[in-house]
């Protein structure tokens, strides 16, 4: 029987080895996943491919991006399917067409902005755009704030800084924005999701979240719900400790949460767990689909274990069929 995850209206299965890639093939770590108008997954990957497309039922359709990317992180989809695909390891975004023709590249190629000066971008993580179409871009890693762009790519504003308080930030890790205009920030290392309108003013911020690392938005409407990934424990004292995930958290426009699936007893290759949550999407029939970067966090999880092959090859994407 495949394992099933969630509650309620909230009720997945699990699809194991979804994913059919060409032999000899790894994404092996899954930074983000995205999906376009007609249900076609973009996984956005750290392997020699970069980016693989696939359909439904996991077949794979083509891939793009050899030579063009350096290290993969964040992927937005916009309403014409143009995608956003944002570069940690060469600090930039790049908005590409669905075969991978670059409209726009915001950034200089590797030439990272001074570490912690707010200027962009120094290991940026993640875009979204405003109902107007205006770029918001996470930064990130050597960076602590947000920067706002118009559609061509001047910027408009920054906000945001090293710390605690409101409106500032310990590791931007990803961004998304509704059609009101709000903008919601994965506030990762202080384990808050904070919620700002679209200038950057600061308004609430959603607590209860361990180290939330995905953020997809669910629907267009005035009241969407959001799926958050979170990570499990990052320190060796509490490695072992239970429901703290990895696991996924539903909740709605407010920061309720309505849903959780996984997460109770630690990461694992088992169906039904997860190793580390990094990039989510849904499709039109509400599957949803996780990019984990379990590579990367294989160590911090499981530092006495060696890394089985399967963690490369098929265990780093993932996919939930709604029930």
């Amino acid at each position: 029987m495949p394992a099933i995850l969630g509650s309620g209206e909230h009720r997945y299965r699990v699809v194991e080895n979804w994913a059919k890639l060409p032999d000899g093939w790894s994404l092996t770590d899954a930074a983000s996943v995205a999906v376009d108008s007609k249900d076609r997954i973009y996984v956005f990957n750290r392997g020699d491919h970069p980016m693989v497309v696939l359909d439904r039922e996991g077949n794979f359709l083509r891939s793009w991006g050899e030579g063009l990317f350096n290290r993969a992180h964040g992927l937005h989809i916009d309403a014409d399917d143009n995608l956003y695909c944002t570069d940690d390891g060469d600090h930039t975004v790049r908005k590409c067409t669905t075969d991978g023709k670059v409209l726009l590249t915001i950034g200089i190629p590797n030439k990272p902005a001074p570490f912690m000066s707010g200027e962009p971008f120094h290991r940026c993580t993640h875009t979204a755009l405003s109902p107007r179409g205006e770029i918001y871009v996470s930064d990130g890693y050597g960076n602590a704030c947000v920067h706002k762009y118009s559609p061509d790519g001047k910027l408009l504003k920054t906000w945001g800084e090293p710390g605690t308080d409101p409106g500032q930030f310990n590791i931007v890790h990803n961004i998304a924005t509704d059609a009101d205009g709000w903008v919601y920030v994965a506030d990762r290392e202080n384990h808050r999701v904070q919620v700002f309108d679209g200038n950057g003013k600061y308004e609430t911020q959603w607590n209860n979240l361990h180290r939330p690392c995905a953020l997809c938005r669910c629907g267009g409407g005035k009241q969407p719900n959001f799926i958050i990934g979170e990570l499990g424990p990052g320190l060796a004292v509490n490695r072992k400790v239970p429901n703290l995930g990895p696991r996924l958290s539903i909740v709605d426009s407010k920061g309720k949460r309505i849903a959780r699936l996984g997460g109770e007893n630690g990461p694992g290759l088992e169906a039904g767990k997860f190793l580390a949550p990094h990039g989510i999407a849904m499709d039109s029939n509400g599957d949803i689909y996780i990019g984990e970067v379990g590579v990367t966090d294989w160590k911090t999880s499981f530092p006495d274990t060696p890394m089985p092959p399967e963690v490369r090859v098929s265990r780093c994407l993932q996919k939930l069929e709604k029930i």
